[in-house]
């Protein structure tokens, strides 16, 4: 069983940055891919970015030159570095774990078995 706590979340005011990190417990082949959803209310959960246990890395289109995700040497915690931020990037954020590899499904939330109790970014203008 994998235990996921975000952390990082708050205010900021567009064009600012914030970095959400994500520790994970649990055996490490249960974290094969490590996945951050973001959701607003009366959305679905959108898929923002992925990192496999190898390193590969995926990422949305609307955040995709101003997202970066990484992990830590021991993989133990995943982070989320968001720059330039907009207000339509206001949402919770969730880190997931998948122990399938991340592939062309990385954004599907079916993938993932195990989730974190989320972390609130506003963004204002």
């Amino acid at each position: 069983q994998v235990h996921l706590v975000e952390s990082g979340g708050g205010s900021v005011q567009a064009g600012g940055s914030l970095r959400l990190s994500c520790a994970a417990s649990g055996p490490i082949y249960s974290r094969d891919c490590m996945g951050w959803f973001r959701q607003t209310p009366g959305k679905e959960r959108e898929g923002v970015a992925a990192i496999s246990r190898r390193g590969a890395t995926y990422y949305g289109t609307s955040v995709k030159g101003r997202f970066t995700i990484s992990q830590d040497d021991g993989k133990s915690t995943t982070y989320l570095q968001m720059n330039s931020l907009k207000p339509e990037d206001t949402a919770m954020y969730f880190c997931a774990a998948s122990t399938d590899a991340c592939g062309a499904m990385w954004r599907w939330q079916s993938q993932y078995r195990n989730w974190g109790q989320g972390t609130q970014v506003t963004v204002s203008s």
